[in-house]
């Protein structure tokens, strides 16, 4: 499709059961799906889609010539007119090969191959009785397509061009030599009159059609690209507001284990049982307090930082699990590790919150049955983590992945899931939330084994 390249700029959306991840985690500097500066991209696409036009006119071309040739009978220079329709083939081969070869295209060549276009034209008005031929109302295609296409000083020099080749053939051409049956030859004009105009009228239609249809999908990219830019802001505070909070729980967290440890070695609570359980629990749940914000601490601002550690991941996944049960006590959670042959990988830090979060998640709506699954599909690492909870509302699966989307009412923020796209995302990966057909959610981690492999292992 036709694209203006003047006002355009990164996009992408995302949506439905399938949820491509849309932002990235603060500080992280994952690049956005297209990778290309906006204006190069676009110019490319319509650099390709002219070419395509330039086929439909070799052809149209070539039949209207048969057309005027053979059937009205008009005598023509075919052989002048097959030279500039082979130029024209020889146009689009060069610029196929252009395309192929050349990373970038700009708005300077875009106007050469249009100024080419209308060179074309009025060689073969030249050929077929100049400003006295219909059909160089096709000028007007040249030039709306040069309005869409280039920038303001570029389109201004297109009309600028064809208003001289316009006027050079009212005084330069090869005039028809028009057959003996054709006496009124003003009836032969406005017939072709009326051929250009339904031509210009068709082609306008199909071209603006395409052409709207583009500025619209461009609109939404940038709705999108709006959307992951705030996103990404949002992100960005929340690590800065996490890494403070993180340096300000540090003291006490610490006074409170060096608390509960006393408390343990008193008589008094030690000899009873049900104090001494309660005691445990406290421990457990304030160690996994300083767990997380030394986690914090050593990833904030990059995804991989200090705390990672080779590791492999039948063994990553093992004490994640292990981990992960020893805070939830209540919770029930199997593990099932389907992923073939193990690999040596790095420990991630940022990974392992994120699995945590989405196994809270389920922890919160199915306490006594949630089920983790790894496995290999090519060379990605697939996670699958299912509950037998009530599942996702339509509307949080249309925007899983959305900060304040929370499955738990006024009582969850929706943070955890957002995090853990987001995640996922620095990591090169997909987040997939679905409802099983029987009851409950899955929520699926795609990570590709490129960013997790040490070295040379993935071939493992």
């Amino acid at each position: 499709m036709l694209e203006r390249t003047s006002d355009l700029h990164d996009e992408n959306p995302a949506t439905g059961t399938a949820v491509m991840p849309s932002a990235v985690r603060a500080a992280a500097g994952m690049p956005f799906d297209l990778a290309a500066p906006a204006d190069i991209a676009t110019n490319r696409k319509n650099m390709a889609l002219l070419v395509q036009l330039r086929w439909i006119a070799v052809i149209g071309q070539i039949a209207t010539i048969g057309f005027v040739q053979f059937w009205m009978g008009v005598a023509l220079p075919l052989l002048p007119m097959a030279a500039v329709i082979f130029g024209l083939v020889a146009l689009n081969l060069v610029s196929l090969l252009w395309l192929r070869y050349r990373a970038d295209i700009n708005n300077r060549e875009l106007l050469v191959a249009l100024a080419l276009d209308v060179a074309a034209l009025t060689a073969l008005l030249y050929l077929s009785g100049g400003a006295t031929n219909p059909f160089t109302s096709l000028y007007l295609l040249q030039v709306t397509l040069g309005a869409v296409l280039l920038d303001a000083p570029s389109t201004w020099s297109l009309v600028a061009l064809v208003c001289m080749n316009f006027a050079w053939l009212t005084s330069y051409y090869r005039p028809l030599e028009l057959p003996q049956g054709f006496a009124e030859a003003f009836n032969l004009y406005i017939a072709g009159t009326f051929i250009g105009l339904v031509l210009d009228a068709v082609l306008l239609v199909v071209f603006m059609t395409r052409i709207n249809r583009n500025l619209r999908d461009r609109d939404l990219r940038l709705a999108a690209l709006r959307q992951h830019a705030a996103e990404q802001d949002h992100i960005v505070q929340m690590g800065l507001l996490a890494s403070g909070a993180a340096h300000e729980l540090g003291t006490p967290l610490a006074s409170l284990s060096v608390i509960l440890g006393d408390w343990r070695r008193m008589p008094a609570l030690a000899s009873d049982p049900e104090l001494s359980q309660d005691l445990g629990e406290m421990e457990i749940s304030v160690q996994r307090c300083k767990s997380i914000v030394t986690g914090i601490l050593l990833s904030a601002g990059e995804a991989r930082g200090e705390g990672s550690s080779p590791t492999t991941v039948a063994a990553f996944l093992t004490a994640l699990v292990e981990e992960w049960r020893t805070t939830r006590p209540s919770a029930t959670l199997y593990f099932r590790n389907a992923f073939g042959a193990d690999l040596a990988i790095v420990s991630d830090i940022a990974l392992k919150q994120a699995i945590f979060n989405v196994l809270d998640n389920a922890a919160e709506v199915s306490r006594d049955w949630i089920e983790l699954t790894a496995e290999r599909n090519a060379d990605k690492l697939v996670l699958s983590v299912t509950d037998r909870g009530p599942g996702f509302s339509r509307e949080m699966l249309a925007h899983v992945g959305k900060p304040y989307q929370s499955t738990k009412g006024s009582s969850g923020s929706g943070l955890g899931l957002f995090l853990v796209v987001n995640v996922v995302r620095k990591l090169g990966g997909v987040v997939t939330a679905r409802n099983r057909p029987d009851i409950g959610a899955a929520v699926k981690l795609e990570l590709p084994l490129s960013t997790l492999a040490i070295g040379d292992h993935l071939d493992g």
